[in-house]
């Protein structure tokens, strides 16, 4: 695989604009953390522009961080299953599904779970709040493996790492830009921001990630980043490509708290 990919990017500064196949499209959507509402409201109009569109042979990329912070990660990873049933569904694996993971193992990978949304997430899985805020830690961790399905535990640890789809790179966090695709760590794909986030230079594919939150689609040339804050601005991105074209799809909270997905210009 890495071969394939090393011949697939190697490519200079003045080569064709990055592009998808003929007769593919992808849709590839940022960090979801816990937000179901809007991962919901996604996956309906993804499902939507893909039926409105030409026949195409069409993948969705879910980059990761399915988890934590948000209200309902349990639905969220109910209805990414579900999806993936009925379409071409294939989805990263981020570091808050790393730790969610590490933590049913390790106590202090429990803790530092705790601290970064996971409470949220356990939650989620109809874990009494009093409880579990009165908890001692191990008591808590006991809970989140009573109450953590199996299927759920598998479902995660079958996540990938990176995809490459013509002249792009769908990985999590982004790559170390001194070391070839190839050769990239899986803690750098899932964990990484600099230097990868202010490399200048081409990385050979166009590298689409999330982790690192921006207001709007970040489009670099060199990469894409479309993390857009769902748990916190109300915003989920979505990056749509085909041939050389590149859109977006957002689903979005108003002030009311009413959540649509449209198309937005950027």
């Amino acid at each position: 695989m890495f071969q394939a990919l090393r011949q697939i990017f190697a490519r200079g500064d003045d080569g064709p604009a990055a592009a998808i196949p003929p007769g593919q499209r992808v849709y590839a959507m940022g960090d979801i953390h816990g937000r179901l509402d809007l991962f919901e409201a996604l996956v309906s109009a993804i499902d939507a522009d893909d039926a409105a569109a030409a026949p195409a042979e069409t993948t969705v990329i879910l980059l990761g961080d399915l988890v934590d912070r948000g209200a309902d990660s349990a639905g969220v990873i109910a209805l990414a299953h579900a999806w993936q049933q009925r379409r071409r569904v294939r989805i990263l694996a981020g570091n808050h599904e790393e730790m969610f993971l590490r933590s049913f193992k390790s106590l202090e990978m429990f803790r530092h779970f705790l601290r970064h949304g996971g409470r949220e997430t356990v939650l989620s899985y109809g874990v009494d709040r009093a409880a579990f805020v009165h908890a001692d830690l191990e008591e808590a961790q006991a809970m989140m493996r009573a109450a953590v399905p199996a299927e759920d535990v598998a479902f995660l640890e079958g996540f990938e790492d990176m995809i490459a789809i013509g002249d792009y790179l769908f990985v999590h966090a982004g790559i170390d830009p001194r070391v070839p695709i190839e050769e990239q760590k899986v803690h750098d794909l899932r964990w990484i921001r600099e230097p990868f986030l202010s490399h200048p230079g081409v990385h050979g594919p166009v590298v689409v990630h999330g982790h690192t939150i921006c207001d709007a689609p970040e489009d670099c040339g060199n990469r894409i980043g479309i993390d857009t804050g769902a748990y916190m601005t109300g915003r989920l991105t979505a990056l749509a490509l085909e041939g050389t074209t590149r859109r977006y799809l957002d689903a979005i909270q108003s002030e009311d708290g009413a959540v649509a997905a449209a198309p937005q210009l950027v």
